[in-house]
């Protein structure tokens, strides 16, 4: 029994050989010139097909029959190894809650951390007290135009890098070292070069306090110098307002007055017979000894009022110094935000282009000058 070559191409014997004989099966193909074709008896001959067409749908019943092959084998093996399971939420992020590896946005879908653990709250570090040196013994407290609660208030707008400077140096004085607009570029000049800043406190003559903070020793130059670092500021002492009427004022440290009379009263002491003994106060020792007794001192509080004139970068013109004056800011016609003469008893002050400033005096643009000093910061 012959069988047909196109028919026997799509079959696959998987069963292992028989003991008996039989006719192995050829799986060379005949060249197309010496191929013959044998139907069988009962059914009609037909005519034979091109022996390209019969290759080509060989080839491609193979090709078919080997990608069922190939998915089931994989089939087979994938059902062999379980899935893998999909990461968690503890492998996704580390102790600081950053996505590592797959779920970060950039390399899988982002998937954000169940829970969180809060961050704990740092507070900022606090500035120490401000301790102020160069004062000579003999030098009295009228003399002293800076306190540390106005150089607090200076400190909270120099350079991060000069407000952790615990101590400041006064280097010139009016009071101290004279009235010499050459003695204070004397004493400024061993500064020069170094990262530090000046401090400059100025009394006019209705005791008003004023200045500007100097990114560079003064000293004569031939035109401006400094950084845009530089400001003027102002300051004003105010009495604290009284107390509101519905305040608690008991224990208010403040003393009330009245007009007294025209009439006197012999005794020196009011007259307490009246009262309960629960309420006399013992008599003081000063007028058992015959003496006055010290009356206490009134603690006086002020309110300090502090105006900063920053650096508006409209130009350039923050210092400018010669033998015969010193300047701080310019601009709007030839002003200058604070003017002093070469003897420190005159002074000028009006808006200018640099930091936009009000007259740093009460007295108006011109002014006497009562007090100046200079302190290094950083040094």
């Amino acid at each position: 029994m012959s069988i047909n070559r196109q028919d026997s191409t799509d079959l696959i014997d998987l069963s292992p050989p028989s003991s008996g004989h039989s006719t192995p099966v050829s799986h060379h193909t005949p060249s197309p010139q010496t191929r013959s074709y044998t139907y069988p008896k009962s059914q009609p001959r037909s005519q034979p097909q091109s022996p390209q067409r019969q290759g080509s749908s060989s080839s491609s019943g193979g090709y078919g029959i080997g990608s069922a092959v190939l998915g089931l084998w994989r089939r087979f093996s994938s059902l062999e190894s379980p899935p893998p399971h999909p990461p968690s939420h503890t492998q996704l992020y580390n102790a600081n809650s950053e996505p590592v590896g797959v779920g970060d946005g950039i390399t899988g879908p982002f998937i954000p951390p169940t829970r969180r653990s809060p961050s704990p709250l740092r507070g900022l570090p606090s500035l120490e007290p401000l301790t102020l040196r160069g004062y000579r013994a003999d030098t009295r407290e009228s003399e002293r135009l800076l306190a540390r609660g106005l150089a607090e208030e200076i400190r909270t707008f120099l350079p991060e890098r000069l407000k952790i400077i615990e101590d400041w140096t006064l280097i010139y004085s009016l009071y101290q070292d004279g009235s010499s607009l050459s003695t204070l570029y004397k004493r400024c000049e061993e500064y020069r070069g170094r990262r530090v800043g000046f401090v400059l406190v100025v009394r006019d003559g209705k005791e008003g306090t004023f200045g500007a903070y100097l990114t560079e020793a003064p000293h004569p130059a031939p035109s401006y110098f400094g950084t845009g670092e530089c400001f003027l500021w102002r300051a004003s002492l105010h009495a604290p307002l009284p107390p509101p009427p519905s305040a608690d004022t008991t224990n208010v440290n403040f003393r009330t007055t009245t007009i007294a009379s025209s009439t006197t009263s012999s005794s020196p002491l009011p007259r307490n017979d009246r009262l309960p003994a629960s309420q006399l106060a013992p008599a003081p020792t000063g007028l058992e000894t015959g003496r006055a007794s010290p009356k206490p001192k009134p603690v006086t509080t002020q309110s300090i009022r502090f105006q900063n004139f920053a650096f508006t970068g409209a130009n350039d013109y923050c210092i400018f110094c010669e033998t015969g004056f010193l300047s701080v800011g310019g601009g709007r016609g030839g002003t200058f935000g604070l003017w002093l003469d070469n003897g420190l008893s005159r002074g000028h002050s009006a808006p200018c282009d640099t930091f936009l400033n009000q007259p740093l005096s009460e007295e108006g643009e011109k002014f006497d000058v009562l007090g100046v000093e200079m302190w290094v910061v950083g040094g």
